[in-house]
């Protein structure tokens, strides 16, 4: 089996550079790569000249941001996950995501300001709710269903 490369691809409209850099600006370990321009007309009737695609990596994930035009939009039905080690990564990621027009949902579920969903969890919350004791998991679950950001010290009280 050959070493398949995977990089994720976000349509903007007009955005791709001003979110790739934001992006990495939140991501610790994160770097901006190439920035390509139009060189000719395209169907999307971007002018030459102007960015097409932005390169950039988030933790060792490799994005590609697309100036694509206004045909697509993104939603819920698709969302990153950034396992966090303690409430206070929680409470960074949560902030700086939905800073400048970026909107709470609930359990953990937010939209940053191009409209992108990210769930903002702890690690070990998976094992938390779907464990062998069913009632503590229930318990754990119906916790974290009232909350928009994760207070995962709260979920795992509730737990116990």
């Amino acid at each position: 089996m050959t070493n398949l490369g995977l990089t994720i691809e976000l349509w903007f409209d007009n955005e791709a550079e001003e979110a790739a850099r934001f992006y990495t600006g939140v991501f610790k370990d994160s770097e901006l790569g190439a920035i390509r321009y139009y060189t000719t007309d395209t169907p999307s009737n971007k002018p030459i000249g102007s960015v097409i695609t932005v390169d950039f990596t988030l933790n060792g994930q490799r994005f590609q941001a697309l100036n694509g035009g206004p045909d697509f939009k993104f939603n819920e039905s698709i969302s990153f996950i950034v396992e966090c080690e303690d409430q206070a990564e929680i409470d960074y990621y949560w902030s700086k995501l939905t800073a400048d027009g970026g909107e709470e949902s609930f359990c953990g579920w937010l939209k940053d300001k191009y409209g992108v969903s990210w769930q903002i969890v702890p690690k070990g919350l998976d094992d938390l709710l779907y464990q062998e004791d069913a009632a503590k998991g229930k318990r754990a679950m119906d916790v974290l269903l009232t909350m928009k950001k994760l207070d995962f010290e709260a979920i795992k009280v509730a737990a116990a």
